[in-house]
């Protein structure tokens, strides 16, 4: 068995689904290293095995992170006939999903006061105008932080209020309608910062005219955080909170509308870009106490879809 062919063929199949080829190609060529260098010509259990060993310097995510794309390799070579073996899911570590902060409404609205107190710098012109909008636009939207960061100034559309949210952690792609006024404040910011800042094809462009990265995003994010609420109980706070806090926000909505949330929650699915129902269903586990309780919910519809969350081991 030529390994590293077959290895190939797989990237370039997944690369073909929109996939990318950086998410297994730096584990899959280590593996194909081990399975040279100890002579083995067939994909077995026994021949595969010793590789998805836990090293010692790898954390449970790390662990999974390497494994993930053999259990995907060993499925394609099942699927070519190389193979009737398949990495079982029990060789993964059980990952415990930490419980997120959810912010409360009045932290909310220190966090973005203090994002309009932002001063002007003349090294980066458009910072203090970036700053008082690319938060409010992720939380509003429910976005992925790189999601909000990566964006283009093609992708908002001023004339129907809407954004293109381009391939991401789903590998999808999505048009989001924006409220009137969350489109008005793009619509806004767009004209001061062209004005300003015209060379950038990026809605929120770094001094080099590039997108901003995650660290600016997340150093910034918490400066914010903790002069805007000092005295907050949140521990681990993150620019991922946004996310959450909105995702509650709109099941909270709808409960207090009686609305029927097995049949809504495809579309928020689908503003999410989530590929499972699953990862949306997460959510009720974060809802308040009392609206857990509520008699005009039929819980047990959920009871397939909503995963277990553990308190993290960390």
């Amino acid at each position: 068995m030529n390994i590293s062919e077959h290895a190939e063929g797989m990237l370039s199949y997944k690369e073909s689904l929109g996939f990318s080829r950086n998410s297994y190609d730096y584990y899959l060529r280590d593996f194909c290293d081990y399975f040279s260098q100890n002579d083995y010509s067939q994909f077995t259990e026994e021949t595969v095995l010793p590789w998805c060993v836990r090293r010692p310097t790898e954390m449970p995510e790390g662990f999974r992170r390497r494994i993930t794309p053999l259990r995907e390799f060993s499925k394609y070579l099942c699927a070519i006939g190389e193979t009737d073996y398949v990495v079982p899911t029990s060789v993964f570590p059980i990952i415990h999903r930490e419980i997120p902060y959810i912010f409360t409404d009045q932290e909310l609205r220190n966090l973005f006061a203090e994002c309009d107190k932002e001063s002007f710098c003349v090294q980066s012109p458009c910072r203090h105008l970036i700053i008082r909008v690319i938060f409010r636009l992720i939380y509003c939207c429910g976005l992925r932080p790189n999601e909000g960061r990566e964006l283009l100034r093609s992708d908002f559309n001023e004339k129907e209020g809407t954004i293109f949210v381009r391939k991401n952690k789903a590998h999808k792609e999505r048009v989001l309608p924006l409220s009137d006024d969350v489109a008005t404040m793009c619509r806004n910011y767009l004209n001061e910062t062209r004005r300003l800042f015209p060379g950038t094809e990026y809605m929120f462009p770094s001094p080099d005219g590039d997108s901003y990265n995650r660290k600016w995003l997340s150093a910034t994010f918490r400066r914010l955080w903790n002069a805007s609420n000092p005295d907050s109980k949140a521990k681990k706070v993150r620019v991922y909170l946004l996310r959450h806090r909105f995702a509650t926000a709109v099941f909270m909505k709808w409960l207090d509308e009686k609305e029927d949330l097995y049949a809504k929650m495809p579309y928020l699915s689908a503003y999410m870009g989530h590929s499972h129902f699953e990862d949306t269903a997460y959510y009720i586990h974060l809802l308040p106490e009392k609206l857990l309780s509520s008699s005009t919910v039929d819980w047990s519809r959920f009871s397939s879809l909503i995963p277990e969350v553990e308190d993290d081991d960390e």
